[in-house]
Formats: structure tokens, sequence, C-alpha cells
């Protein structure tokens, strides 16, 4: 392995791993492409061979207008997602004409003990051109002994009042209460079909 220094002396050319350093790799475990799809289900491939798993959402485009993407766990191989959680939301936002921004906690789209889906988004809009795109974290999904934990990030556009469209961001925290083992997850809008969009899941080593 050779070094290269530049005038500030930092480093380049770096072509090989040393030895000692491990972990961080991404293996990608299935793709999933919505096409006016009620829902999409990870029903396999969850298990202990990772101890984080990561789903990459892109340009998806919900059939309604004003809907809410959003995601469940299961612990019984996908016939039932109603794991009990707990969870924390907030947005940013900030509109096309520059006139509106803000920053808050919205407590109608957080869970306290809740087996319904957990938000992703809101109000997110079905013209031809919109869609949300992002990243949900879940933690060792198949420990005994812990809780689940999961985070997610989220940007997508969506409508607001007088001002047309709006750029908005939502980032979502929370665990799953339970310490069975979860074996799969879904996703799905609140109301009306996925009309397109691609889920993409990773084992995180």
């Amino acid at each position: 392995m050779s070094l290269n220094f530049a005038n500030n002396n930092s480093l380049s050319a770096i072509d090989t791993k040393p030895s000692g350093l491990s972990g961080g790799a991404l293996t990608l475990l299935s793709t999933q492409t919505a096409s006016s799809s009620a829902s999409i289900s990870f029903t396999s491939g969850i298990d202990s061979t990772y101890k984080e798993y990561q789903f990459h959402y892109t340009d998806i485009h919900p059939a309604n207008d004003d809907a809410y993407f959003q995601f469940n766990m299961s612990a019984d191989s996908g016939s039932n997602y109603n794991v009990a959680k707990t969870s924390t939301f907030f947005r940013a936002f900030h509109t096309q004409t520059g006139g509106t921004s803000a920053l808050g906690y919205l407590t109608d789209d957080d869970l306290a003990q809740g087996t319904g889906f957990q938000r992703l988004i809101e109000y997110g809009y079905n013209d031809a051109t919109s869609s949300s795109s992002g990243i949900l974290y879940l933690f060792d999904p198949s420990s005994t002994t812990f809780v689940k934990h999961f985070t997610a990030q989220t940007t997508y556009r969506r409508s607001y009042s007088s001002e047309s469209h709006a750029s908005a961001v939502i980032h979502v925290g929370g665990y799953g209460n339970t310490t069975s083992a979860i074996d799969a997850v879904q996703f799905k809008f609140a109301s009306g079909n996925i009309d397109a969009g691609t889920i993409k899941m990773y084992g995180v080593s």
C-alpha cells in the first residue's frame, strides 16, 4: 500500500483497507418495486445474521393525495403487524415561495405504546412529480432480550396551503416494546395504494 501526501499533508491513494479494520458493509438482501401496491412487506431475511437492517425507500409516490407513508413490524412472520411502539416525530419544512419555514415536534404523529403503523411522512402529495425518499434503520431485531430500536429520516415534497409545495424532512425515532424477535416489516400508505417506488432491504455487517 502506498501513501501520497499532498501539500497540506492530507493522504490520498489509500487503495487497501488495513487488516485490523472491519465492518460497515451493506449487503443487499431484497428489492421490491411498487406498482399500485396496497403494501410492501419484507417477510424473510430478517434474522440474527445482522445486528442492523436498513430499508432504503426511493421515489415513493402515493395514489391518494395527502397520504401518510408508514411502517409496522411483526413478530409472527407477517401474520400480524401490531408491535407496540413508543416514538418521537419532528419535522422541518420550507415552502417554494420562501414565505414559510418551521421546525417542530408533532404530537399527532408519535406513538405511546401504540400498536398501529408508525408514520414516516405526513401529507404526501400525489401529483406527477412528487415523491418521498429516506432510510429506516432497525437495530438488532432478533434480540430476545432487548426492545427493538428504530430511527428514520425521510425527505419529501408536500402541499402547503396557498404557497403550493414545500420541501419537508421528517425525523422519527422509537422502539418496538417487545422482547420477541422481529422477523417482518411492512410499508404502506394510510389511505390508497403505493402508486410507485422502490424499497431495498440491506443487512449491515
